[in-house]
């Protein structure tokens, strides 16, 4: 197997504990260039990679595959500038911060027979698998409620970039990326939406909280992010005709990357007894639960499906236009926040 070079952008907390890890135990690429200003800290991981300071540097090396890890607020320009460099790209999530620089990169990358995809990890983590096996199976009925939550304790502002009130700052940019896509996934497109998203902290910082309603025939899809919960609730409630699921803690992969851990190790993603869900279900006039065993995470499937895209033609594991509706409906969010009114779609 030729493995394909890859040329990473930016070295912080995305470049440094998500993509090299996953990169880097994935026989199927070579990590050859990094850009970063800080080569000490990159070399520290990746002793015999090139590290150059500028995106232009990069993109002269013999790299087939650009991955993109920095602010949000800069992908738009280095992925322009990357496709029209004839490299494929993937880019952390999200996508853009402009729904009209999306179609823009849509359009230049099937022009030039690029792929381009974004790293929407979320789609494998063991809980939301779960999920998805759950309503395949039809385990819970014809479903009335969808409730996600990302939720932390955080009463402490940073000053960096995510948290000052800049382009693609905060919470809805971010974490609600994740939940958005976990939503669209599922369900397909809302007919309307209504989202409260604001500072909650801070007036004059991003925005650290939102509360997302997401209107289809029936259901209703509830998306929360809030920066004081000590003690949080459940991660997801999903609740039909025939049953309940509900599911609390995170998903374990994050924390085993920052910790260096394998993701071919014998329990990757594998979760413990105590954090599997509950399935409560209706049998006559008689509830009856029961834990449901979590299916198993696997952030590497994203970077396997990149590579059967770019060697044997397959479907991308994350479609751009998949990737362009998530930020379409965060502008529909905060659309909505700012008319304090529900935001109908075509």
């Amino acid at each position: 197997m030729e493995p394909i070079k890859v040329g990473l952008v930016g070295y912080g907390f995305s470049g440094q504990s998500f993509h090299r890890p996953l990169l880097t135990h994935l026989e199927e690429f070579d990590i050859d260039c990094v850009l970063s200003s800080n080569a000490e800290k990159v070399r520290s991981d990746l002793k015999e990679v090139k590290v150059v300071s500028t995106l232009d540097e990069l993109l002269s090396q013999e790299v087939e595959l650009v991955v993109i890890t920095t602010p949000n607020h800069l992908h738009y320009k280095m992925i322009k500038q990357a496709l029209l460099a004839d490299k494929h790209v993937v880019v952390e999530k999200p996508f853009v911060t402009k729904s009209e620089e999306g179609e823009e990169l849509l359009n230049l990358a099937k022009e030039r027979g690029l792929l381009l995809s974004v790293f929407h990890n979320r789609r494998w983590d063991a809980d939301f698998l779960t999920i998805q096996k759950l309503l395949k199976d039809e385990k819970l009925g014809k479903l009335f409620t969808y409730e996600a939550h990302f939720d932390r304790f955080r009463p402490t502002i940073k000053d960096r970039w995510k948290e000052n009130k800049i382009e693609g700052a905060g919470v809805l940019y971010d974490l609600g990326s994740h939940l958005i896509d976990q939503a669209l996934s599922l369900f397909g497109k809302p007919q309307w939406v209504q989202a409260d998203v604001f500072p909650q902290r801070d007036s004059e910082k991003a925005e650290d909280y939102f509360h997302i309603t997401f209107g289809y025939e029936f259901l209703r899809v509830q998306l929360y992010s809030r920066s004081i919960v000590l003690a949080p609730g459940p991660r997801y409630q999903l609740h039909g005709l025939s049953g309940s699921y509900v599911k609390h803690g995170m998903d374990r992969q994050e924390e085993d990357l920052k910790a260096g851990k394998n993701p071919f190790s014998k329990n990757w993603g594998i979760e413990e007894r105590d954090q599997w869900g509950t399935l409560s279900s209706l049998s006559g006039e008689e509830i009856t639960s029961e834990k449901i065993p979590s299916e198993k995470g696997d952030y590497t499937q994203y970077y396997k499906g990149i590579y059967r895209a770019l060697k044997h033609k397959e479907a991308l594991p994350v479609e751009p236009q998949e990737a362009l509706e998530v930020i379409k409906l965060i502008e529909a969010c905060q659309k909505s926040s700012e008319q304090k009114k529900a935001v109908f779609l075509d």
